[in-house]
């Protein structure tokens, strides 16, 4: 999804509004996965982070341009 939106005249890029969506999400889901103590079974643990930012960011680009095709 390529464009804008206008924020009181401000326009921000959808990969900015929806890479802080993918943020808080993966910030949820990584305290959800440390008190299950998933993290143990986790060679590097900030390598795994970075790569389930990753997936969660396509997961959600994905998602925005089924709920709003162009």
């Amino acid at each position: 999804m390529i464009g804008e939106l206008d924020i009181y005249g401000a326009y921000v890029p959808w990969l900015l509004m929806l890479g802080l969506l993918s943020w808080l999400l993966n910030g949820l889901l990584q305290r959800l996965l440390a008190s299950l103590g998933a993290y143990r079974l986790v060679w590097h643990p900030p390598l795994f982070n970075l790569a389930l930012y990753v997936l969660i960011l396509w997961g959600v680009v994905r998602l925005s341009t089924w709920i709003f095709p162009r």
